[in-house]
């Protein structure tokens, strides 16, 4: 039997490759020494090679017929695999927005025709939606006025901290984390409104289109943006949105960074139009030192590490396990990538 041959391009532990090459129709190559410690950090860059263990990596790679991982989470990487190796049928990214990866690569039609590309999506929900959640309590419980009378070591002056059932939060991206997100606040007694490009099934109390953000935005306590980061949503967190965007008001961003117009949500920031930011992801990362964003007391930021918990690569490697199965059996795969707006 001629077995489909699975190179391991990113860091892993032995008993996740043993968990994939379960499937005796698989092939499963992987050289750890070529890839850096997953104990350390299973999401790292390119590992420091002599030449001629960057050969032999590469040599790996242009072997494969599948690849877990882009190589060295470079799309340049992933250009010169693609190019170099005419085998290759199915490359399987580990963020959930590996689209963009594949945008780096630049890779032509023809390219994009041959080889399948998908993601991670739907493994980052729980912590995403959780940290969303987090953000939105955050902002309605008045967290940086708390801190700030702390810091201050004043008690008091006493002041109503608002109640979720009097909080409407509106969520913008109504995929699988937006969806989780709608619910879990569902579930805590806000009143949810979506804002998405169609109608779907999430658990809120209306759905409108893209084009009347802005008017949604300025009757809602809390904005939370869990958008993929495309050419499409490259900034509809926007000037105009902010300038209509109800006084006081929350933002919290669990999507991508490019989404926001970040001069803007600056300056709303500090003239009070916007209350409080829990930002996991910002415009360019990591965040430049001569950002505003690290000294506003209204703002909280994560370094990108709201998505991160210790099951994830177990789930990763679970979903490419199934994503394999459906492969050879001639099935549809799960999170395919839209190479036309790569997401």
């Amino acid at each position: 039997m001629t077995r489909l041959r699975v190179v391991i391009a990113t860091p892993l532990t032995r008993e996740l490759v043993e968990l994939i090459a379960r499937d005796d129709r698989l092939e499963v190559v992987w050289e750890p020494e070529l890839l850096a410690d997953p104990e350390i950090d299973w999401m790292a860059g390119p590992k420091q090679r002599t030449p001629e263990q960057q050969a032999r990596y590469e040599a790996l790679l242009d072997s494969a017929e599948v690849l877990f991982g882009v190589p060295d989470q470079s799309g340049r990487a992933l250009g010169r695999t693609v190019a170099a190796n005419p085998g290759l049928r199915w490359v399987h990214t580990i963020p959930a927005g590996g689209g963009q990866q594949v945008k780096a690569a630049r890779l032509s039609d023809a390219d994009l025709e041959r080889v399948l590309f998908t993601t991670s999506a739907g493994v980052h929900a729980a912590p995403l939606a959780e940290f969303a959640v987090f953000g939105v309590l955050a902002g309605a419980k008045r967290m940086p006025w708390l801190l700030g009378l702390q810091r201050a070591k004043r008690w008091g002056p006493r002041e109503p901290l608002r109640l979720l059932s009097e909080t409407t939060v509106l969520v913008v991206g109504l995929g699988q984390i937006g969806r989780l997100t709608a619910t879990m606040l569902s579930d805590l007694g806000c009143h949810v409104v979506g804002v998405h490009r169609r109608e779907v099934e999430a658990d809120v109390e209306r759905i409108v289109p893209v084009e009347q953000f802005a008017g949604a935005a300025s009757e809602a306590d809390a904005v939370v943006l869990a958008l993929p980061g495309t050419d499409e949503t490259r900034g509809m967190l926007s000037a105009e949105v902010l300038a209509a965007i109800k006084p006081g008001a929350t933002v919290v961003n669990v999507g991508r960074g490019t989404t926001v117009d970040e001069p803007a949500l600056v300056e709303a920031l500090r003239d009070g139009r916007v209350g409080m930011a829990v930002l996991d992801v910002t415009a360019v990362e990591p965040l430049p030192e001569d950002s505003p964003l690290w000294e506003l007391p209204n703002v909280l930021l994560a370094p990108h590490t709201a998505a991160i918990s210790s099951h994830e690569p177990r789930l990763i490697a679970e979903l490419f396990a199934e994503n394999a199965r459906r492969f050879l059996d001639g099935e549809t795969l799960l999170n395919v990538v839209n190479t036309r707006e790569f997401y």
